[in-house]
């Protein structure tokens, strides 16, 4: 990119948004206790002038750096993005002693809808920057530990009164086997799909009579709704249980983890079985013919040539199943299957915010984290991908 060649319009109204945002919404909002609503504060009745001045300043930064931007300047606003990134747990531990009574053991600090907007915005402009500047990947990664290492310190040191962390404390047992529960009901959904899905999908190469019926059945089942699916594998399932015992001994039962595993296999199998097809498909026809007149067999031109050129593509099935199903998953709570959806659940049966947050926030996560390494997994996999 040349110097004067025009702003990055993206990341000018990313930062035009989040200095809206900042300076018009409230930050945090403090509350005696949980069952009292919290009283929201903005940027300047936490902090005052010198808050303010201090907190957009590198916003406004980024923001002339982004009117004429050239690749020394956009890692300059790079390197400012992350550094508020990492500031952000920060400011919250400044706005928890400017604003929680140490008095009142009680009393809680609450997130508010500009640190939530801040933390987006920042998100966008650092996925646009990384899309636009190359940054080794070394660099990359120290950048991207910043913030994760400054909210891991003030969490563990500094921000006592801040209500997630309390409804945490409050729950840690039962969170961490919530976890457990979500990451292992992911993972056999996953499996078990895959296994399915390349079955079929060789399947429906062998015999492409059964291609467009076997699309158009995974089709409809991306149609029903989760939660009438549920609904509709609870009778079976509980007179399956009902009917023979080593099923029952199982622990299948209309609800639990059975029909939450079925739903989610369920709706895993369009993408799997799509893009299992179109890896084995579309591999290119003069690559299986040299295989071919080098004397390989079918198991070897599948084993050695097919699978290995497809693998980027099915890699990319994985990753869309992967990720629907993490967030799939925590509908199936409503169902007794256990897993983060519970917090969900109870906090909004609750009005408590802050125990919705402390369910969404580790899926999220664990969406994000899987999305970038299946993704990156897949993009160095891909030709050209290791050089």
């Amino acid at each position: 990119m040349r110097e004067g060649a025009g702003s990055n319009s993206v990341l000018v109204s990313l930062m035009l948004v989040l200095l809206v945002s900042w300076l018009g919404l409230d930050a945090v909002s403090v509350a005696a206790n949980r069952i009292v609503p919290g009283e929201g504060i903005g940027l300047g009745g936490v902090a005052g002038w010198p808050g303010i001045l201090l907190s957009v300043a590198p916003m406004l930064g980024v923001l002339w750096l982004a009117w004429r931007p050239s690749p020394g300047r956009l890692r300059v606003a790079l390197l400012l993005v992350m550094a508020m990134l990492a500031a952000l747990p920060v400011w919250l531990v400044v706005a928890a002693a400017l604003t929680v009574d140490p008095a009142l053991p009680q009393s809680r600090l609450s997130i508010g809808p500009a640190v939530w907007l801040a933390l987006f915005m920042l998100l966008l402009s650092r996925i646009e920057l990384r899309g636009r500047i190359r940054v080794p990947r070394w660099q990359g990664a120290l950048l991207d530990l910043l913030p994760l290492l400054s909210l891991g310190l003030c969490l563990l040191t500094a921000l006592e009164p801040l209500a997630l962390r309390q409804e945490y404390l409050a729950r840690e047992p039962a969170f961490i086997a919530a976890i457990g529960e979500h990451l292992l009901l992911v993972s056999v959904a996953v499996l078990v799909s895959l296994s399915l899905g390349v079955g079929l999908a060789m399947a429906m190469r062998r015999w492409p009579s059964a291609q467009r019926f076997g699309f158009t059945l995974l089709n409809f089942l991306q149609t029903i709704p989760s939660l009438a699916l549920f609904g509709l594998l609870l009778a079976p399932l509980a007179w399956l249980s009902n009917r023979f015992e080593w099923i029952d001994a199982l622990g299948v039962s209309g609800i639990g983890w059975a029909p939450a595993l079925l739903a989610l296999v369920a709706y895993s199998l369009l993408p799997m079985v799509r893009n299992t097809y179109v890896a084995l498909e579309e591999v290119d026809p003069g690559v299986i013919d040299a295989a071919r007149g080098m004397g390989m067999s079918r198991a070897q031109i599948f084993r050695q040539v097919r699978l290995p050129l497809g693998l980027p593509v099915l890699l990319e099935g994985i990753r869309i199943t992967t990720v629907q199903a993490i967030g799939l998953t925590a509908v199936a709570a409503l169902i007794g299957a256990g897993g983060l959806g519970r917090f969900i659940f109870q906090g909004l049966g609750q009005a408590a915010m802050d125990l919705v947050l402390l369910g969404a926030l580790p899926i999220l996560i664990m969406a994000l984290l899987a999305d970038a390494l299946l993704g990156a997994l897949t993009e160095r996999l891909r030709p050209g991908g290791l050089r």
